[in-house]
Parts: C-alpha cells; structure tokens; sequence
C-alpha cells in the first residue's frame, strides 16, 4: 500500500512547488511557535522548524503508519541575521534596505517524518541584490506582495526586479527545493505520476 503524503504548511507557494514534482498529497497547517531561540544559528532554527511543523501534523493524525508527511522551513540571513516576515511597513524598509545593494543568504529546509524516521536537508542559496531606493521601497510594500513573506520580498513576484543574480536553488528561495526534496521523496519510497526517467 503506499504511503499517503502530507503537506504540513498552507503556502501556497509550496503547494504550487510539490505540485511540479507530481506526487498526490494533502495539506494540514502545522500550527506551531516559530520564534528563534537565544544564540540558535540560522540553519538549525530552519531545520528545528521543519522537522517540527512536519512532526506536529504527524502527531495528529490518525493513520500514521502509511503517512508520510513533508515540513519546510525558510529564513534570509544579512550580516548574521535572521529577517523573518515584516510586522509592518517600518519593519520592511529596515529589511529591504539592509538586503539593498548586497548579497543575503536564504536557508530553506524541509523534513520528512514517517512513523520511524525523520529525515532532512537545508539549502543554502546566495541572493545578490541591486540598490534600492526608500521610494521603491515604500512603493513595493503598497503592492502587499512583501507582507507574509520572509526577508519582505518575493523573488518570484515583484521583487524579481530587485536580483541582480542568484547561486544556488530559485525554488528553494520561493519556498521549497525541488531536486532535494524529490530525492527525499524517492527515497521514502513514494512514485511520482509525472512519466520522467529515474535518471
């Protein structure tokens, strides 16, 4: 029998993402704290998250030894800082214009948790910004693209103006690393429908 997938998070933008890889799953928001703790470094508090959100959904439900259920988490890093979602539009003009002109880091994880194991990985993409004006500023928080997302922008909206370039995962800075977490998944045993080589 396979195992029934489950999306522990209500993005969109991840839902949309683990729809290309082509696997059947459901989505169950994981409701949990996602505050940093003292001193915890940028990708442990990423990957304590995943593992935590995809653990909490697990934990409720009620078939769990065909359940397989897949967390992610991710955060931008400047100078040592972890930006998460602004709380207002002063808070986003301090985000945006310490990512202006400079490259940040976005730390994306994702955790998969069965009945008897919890496995993971984090990627690690460089994001190189162009200078930005406080009127492009003020003017791109007025879209309301930048409110619920972390770091204050979203590379694949608007702010896609904003990058000069990236190195590294374009899907894991939206929300979700496609060939990492394809690779969990096959691992775990789940067939996608999409008709591609196992190459």
């Amino acid at each position: 029998m396979s195992k029934q997938l489950i999306l522990a998070s209500q993005s969109p933008r991840r839902k949309s993402l683990l729809n290309q890889l082509g696997y059947k799953f459901e989505t169950v928001v994981a409701d949990i704290n996602e505050d940093q703790y003292s001193n915890e470094d940028p990708e442990h508090y990423v990957v304590r998250l995943a593992k935590e959100k995809a653990q909490h959904v697990f934990d409720l439900l009620a078939n769990q030894d065909n359940s397989l259920v897949l967390g992610s988490d991710t955060c931008v890093v400047c100078d040592g800082r972890i930006f998460g979602k602004p709380n207002d539009l002063a808070d986003s003009i301090s985000m945006l214009t310490s990512l202006s002109g400079k490259e940040h880091q976005v730390l994306t994880a994702i955790a998969l948790v069965s009945n008897n194991t919890v496995t993971f990985d984090v990627v690690t993409t460089r994001v190189f910004f162009k200078t930005l004006t406080l009127d492009e500023i003020e003017q791109y928080w007025q879209t309301k693209e930048p409110q619920d997302k972390a770091g204050s922008y979203a590379i694949q909206g608007i702010a896609g103006q904003f990058v000069k370039s990236i190195q590294g995962s374009f899907s894991a800075v939206v929300g979700l690393p496609l060939f990492e977490c394809g690779q969990l998944l096959k691992q775990a045993g789940l067939t996608s429908v999409l008709p591609m080589s196992s190459e």
